[in-house]
């Protein structure tokens, strides 16, 4: 086989006639078997691939699904909340880089079987608190739960204080509390997505590199087009998922539902957040089996052992030495790969267009991770959305579009035959489009909610600037209130109050959900009020809320795609403007810059930054800070987009300077290529001659954790 490979080589090269021997059949017998061979094991990679991208973006976007799940379950601020988030970017930190360049020499396959089953049990893990924390216990005056005791809740005779003595009974139980098992359960989830983190790192740069190396180089950019294809139907999935549990109770199975007095548009609500783990859990361990059944190598066609880079890639890597090619090849020890470590990771850095389109990556995930995390979280407050019917938006619209603009983004170069210079301008003018139309959401919020105390007096005036002293007023001065309770009434006049306590009512009627309250003395001194009566849940967003949530939709879907447009591009662009050998090296490198330098911090100082927003914080049964109940529209909106926008400028900056010098190292080669006649030299030719083998410049459509993007 090898004999025969070597004569049709010098066959081809020398252009003479040889004599047709039995050896030529042979070579054309087995070149057919070995197509086939090879083509049928690519197919079941491609095939086992395909799940398990699927099985990490249902598992990632179902986490960003449950984040304001987790911060009410655990009673915990934002930013703790992008700690937790962040601690799978932790978990990539901690191997990619022993991954992604001993991987590449030893058995690929086996290695992201052994992820998945790492990422299955950080699923399993982030879920257990659910199972060894008591029940949720959430704030509520006693006679909207299901009593016959009839309690006032302004308690005007400081002598008769049931529920002062409710409170001290309370904190004699709750004594040693912060030794409670769920005062701290939060993080056996931030473990459990450290564990999906270190799972998930071999996925990306093993498996892209391994079909990139055995599929036929014009298959290569529809296999893992394909992949990337399957791979947006995680996030959809998990997104909708996310949309169902947020509907079942956080304790369904364990409690009477009948008993449960909160609604899933109160801001104390939690839903089944626990069960989509355990479901995504079981999909990561069906997707690492097959991997344990694949071989370490596949047959290479003759095309593929010939070939080692495209022509448009010569334009743009000087090599020093390709005498290394071949022992990059090889099959080396342990020792000796060390060796050529620190060399190689010197020639990426040495790579201007690499290290500049390294840091446009590297901000603009910082604005995207940042503004995908808190998505669900902004729409929530923003305009009064269900988290149900907010995971439910972002599933089936935002990710098909984030979908159909890569799958764009490609086509856009396929078919007019794009190279690496027309990439990185693609790039650069979605990106800069894209951020164009945030500028536009600044318009379409809503307006705070009237909260009486916080957003609005107790007169219908503008609060004071203490928040907490304004709880206060003269129509609730004669209650024992606590302006730590959040549990909050909807008065007539549309105005919401803190507590029924708050706003003064002297009786109740009912019980659970359909409490009324009734003589609310701080309801009947609004300006526009006509009536003193209350019901349990806080008043629905203006008139005006919906319509600019229908705005903000469209707006939103238009920037997914515009955005998601450039990804291509500027993926091809990263594995174009570096040699091959260090194709799988650059990736993790790229992959590892984009998780501690965004990944990690993003979630963490937006969270910090949402936090600062806040204007009424829920308590702790232990006392202490809890989580978030109210917060300041405008401000949150500001800080939100604002963020977003201005890592996107700075990005745009970064890409106009590595475009740069795409130009400047470009222009003078194109000229010696036309010079000599080799096969780059275009610039005479036609314009389909000028991109020879342009079909890899899609070999690859991955953009790292984009199937969140949104």
């Amino acid at each position: 086989m090898e004999i025969s490979s070597k004569e049709n080589t010098h066959f081809f090269s020398n252009n003479t006639i040889l004599p047709v021997d039995r050896s030529s059949f042979k070579s054309e017998s087995s070149t057919s078997k070995e197509k086939q061979s090879c083509c049928g094991g690519i197919k079941i990679f491609l095939g086992a691939l395909s799940f398990v991208y699927f099985a990490k973006a249902l598992s990632g976007s179902y986490l960003k699904s449950t984040i304001t799940q987790i911060e009410r379950r655990f009673d915990i601020p934002s930013s703790l909340v992008g700690v937790i988030d962040g601690s799978f970017e932790i978990g990539n930190l901690l191997i990619i880089i022993l991954v992604s360049y001993f991987g590449a020499k030893l058995h690929r396959p086996r290695i992201i079987g052994a992820g998945c089953l790492i990422m299955s049990a950080g699923t399993f893990l982030i879920a257990m608190p659910q199972f060894f924390m008591g029940r949720y216990r959430y704030e509520r005056f006693p006679s909207t739960i299901n009593s016959t005791v009839s309690i006032s809740p302004c308690l005007q005779d400081k002598s008769q204080t049931p529920l002062l003595a409710l409170e001290k009974s309370q904190a004699k139980i709750n004594a040693g509390c912060e030794k409670e098992a769920g005062s701290s359960m939060w993080i056996y989830v931030l473990l459990g997505n450290l564990l999906r983190g270190i799972g998930e790192t071999p996925i990306q740069p093993l498996g892209i590199a391994y079909i990139d190396d055995y599929a036929v180089e014009e298959n290569a950019a529809l296999y893992i087009g394909c992949v990337q294809t399957v791979a947006i139907i995680g996030p959809i999935f998990g997104f909708l998922l996310g949309s169902l549990c947020a509907k079942l109770y956080v304790d369904i199975g364990f409690v009477d539902l009948d008993s449960v007095t909160i609604s899933p548009k109160d801001v104390q609500w939690v839903g089944a957040w626990w069960l989509g783990y355990l479901i995504a859990g079981v999909i990561s361990v069906l997707a690492g089996i097959p991997f344990w059944f694949l071989p370490k190598h596949l047959p290479k066609r003759e095309s593929r052992k010939d070939s080692s880079t495209s022509s448009e890639q010569s334009k743009f890597i000087i090599e020093e030495n390709k005498d290394q090619r071949t022992s990059y090849q090889q099959q080396a020890k342990l020792a000796e790969m060390a060796k050529d470590f620190l060399p190689s990771l010197k020639n990426l850095f040495g790579n201007p267009v690499y290290i500049l389109y390294l840091c446009a990556s590297i901000i603009q995930f910082n604005s995207l991770i940042g503004m995908v995390t808190y998505k669900p979280k902004y729409i929530e407050q923003q305009y009064g959305q269900t988290s149900s019917k907010t995971n439910f938006v972002i599933g089936l619209i935002n990710i098909p579009a984030v979908a159909f603009g890569i799958f764009s983004g490609g086509l856009i170069m396929k078919k007019f035959r794009i190279g690496v210079l027309g990439a990185a301008k693609l790039s650069l003018g979605s990106s800069l489009f894209g951020y164009l139309l945030l500028l536009s959401l600044f318009a379409m919020g809503c307006e705070n909610s009237d909260v009486a105390g916080l957003t609005v007096s107790y007169h219908g005036a503008k609060p004071m600037t203490d928040y907490e002293q304004a709880l206060f007023s003269e129509c609730n001065s004669g209650c024992s209130c606590s302006k730590n309770d959040w549990d909050p009434i909807c008065g007539e006049n549309g105005v919401t109050y803190v507590s029924a306590c708050l706003a003064g009512c002297q009786a109740s009627n009912g019980s659970g959900k359909n409490t009324v309250f009734f003589n609310c003395s701080c309801v009947g001194t609004f300006e526009s009020s006509q009536s003193s009566s209350a019901v349990v849940g806080p008043c629905q967003k203006g008139n005006e809320c919906p319509k600019m949530f229908l705005y903000f939709l469209v707006i939103s879907v238009i920037t997914s795609y515009t955005l998601s447009v450039g990804g291509t591009p500027g993926y091809i662009l990263l594995l174009r403007c570096i040699e091959p050998h260090l194709k799988s090296f650059a990736l993790g490198i790229y992959t590892l810059a984009i998780r501690v330098l965004a990944g990690i911090p993003a979630p963490v100082y937006f969270g910090v930054a949402i936090d600062t927003t806040c204007l009424k914080w829920g308590s702790k049964r232990c006392g202490g800070r809890g989580a978030c109940r109210l917060y300041d529209s405008s401000a949150f909106r500001y800080v939100y987009l604002g963020l977003t926008l201005v890592l996107g400028t700075v990005s745009i900056f970064f890409s106009v300077a590595a475009l740069w010098v795409l130009r400047k190292r470009s222009s003078p080669q194109d000229k010696t290529l036309s010079a000599n006649g080799e096969r780059g030299a275009c610039g005479t030719k036609s314009r389909k001659d000028n991109f020879v083998n342009s079909d890899q410049l899609i070999q690859s459509t991955y953009w790292p954790e984009k199937e969140t993007r949104l």
